[in-house]
């Protein structure tokens, strides 16, 4: 480890700032430095996938301090559908961020990619020295292969140009302002909505696919968010660093937990004939819990949290929830 990184004054920059992640880690960001130092983007102020307007927003923006979360996302069903179009968009969010922080001379970046980048066999709980033993699930792996490149990335212009950059991989992350549209959401969003519309609905009972056995490795956004800037600071390694509550949770534990915490007082049936997928998926945390950092909010406590927000927004269906 080398001397503490000094963060007073630096124009820190985030893409992907009004994203799920993004928004979650902005006011941290903001209350912790210059709050008229810290700038977000989104896909509306700069497309990062045209060379152009990468450049154009480092030449305007002049970041010092770069958080790159921006990438092209969504659930197993997208992924199923255009695999061409998550390699494509994540290899160019991915390739000419880089590039550019490297010619325009960041003196810190931080680079987020997900834990569905492991291989497909890792063992629970999935260590980082686990990333190239295998090829990802087949499902995402056009989009987790690209998100892969990242680390690459950060090696190869760490070794050329000196760009002092680290890679985050955090677990499977649910809280506020996530996607909670039907068809595309992942499985804490999509269940969470599930519940508080059968509820809502009086709906008696629940199907759920699978008999509820398998197990994940869930962390609250927020605790993410809460974690990043230590890496800003202090940690000039390239990583990867896996950023996860290494607690195991069963999907039917997930499932109760969900219907108290919207109410949902019916019957929950698991249908067996359907599968189940992968049966256990966790992250080892070691590494993080060594730096002295950990996501401590509980499921049920984080799960509150989410499931107040969606509530809220659901009712006003305002423009910060996907319906």
């Amino acid at each position: 480890m080398s001397e503490q990184v000094t963060l007073a004054g630096k124009r820190i920059l985030v893409t992907g700032a009004t994203g799920f992640l993004g928004r979650h880690l902005m006011p941290i960001l903001q209350k912790r430095y210059d709050r008229k130092h810290v700038c977000g983007v989104s896909s509306r102020d700069f497309d990062l996938m045209d060379p152009n307007q990468v450049r154009r927003m480092f030449e305007q923006r002049r970041p010092q301090i770069l958080i790159h979360l921006a990438a092209y996302s969504g659930g197993i069903g997208a992924n199923r559908r255009y695999p061409g179009d998550f390699y494509y968009r994540n290899t160019l969010l991915t390739a000419l961020v880089f590039e550019a922080a490297a010619q325009s001379g960041v003196e810190k970046m931080v680079y987020t990619m997900g834990g569905c980048s492991y291989p497909a066999r890792a063992e629970s709980p999935i260590g980082e020295r686990q990333m190239w033993d295998g090829y990802p699930q087949a499902e995402s792996a056009a989009y987790s292969t690209a998100k892969k490149m990242g680390l690459v990335a950060s090696a190869a212009y760490r070794r050329q140009h000196g760009l002092n950059s680290t890679v985050l991989i955090p677990g499977n992350l649910y809280g506020e302002y996530d996607n909670f549209h039907p068809q595309d959401s992942h499985v804490v969003p999509a269940m969470l909505r599930r519940f508080y519309e059968a509820q809502r609905s009086g709906v008696r009972q629940v199907t759920m696919w699978g008999s509820g056995t398998p197990v994940r490795d869930f962390v609250y956004a927020g605790d993410v968010a809460a974690v990043l800037p230590w890496f800003l600071e202090n940690f000039p390694e390239t990583g990867p660093v896996n950023v996860s509550s290494g607690v195991a949770t069963s999907i039917r534990e997930l499932a109760e937990t969900v219907a108290a915490v919207t109410g949902y007082a019916g019957e929950i049936v698991w249908d067996t004939s359907q599968p189940d997928g992968q049966q256990v998926k966790t992250f080892e945390v070691s590494l993080l819990h060594s730096l002295g950092l950990s996501c401590p909010t509980t499921l049920a406590a984080g799960l509150e949290r989410t499931a107040r927000w969606f509530c809220t927004h659901y009712e006003s269906r305002s423009d910060g929830i996907r319906l």
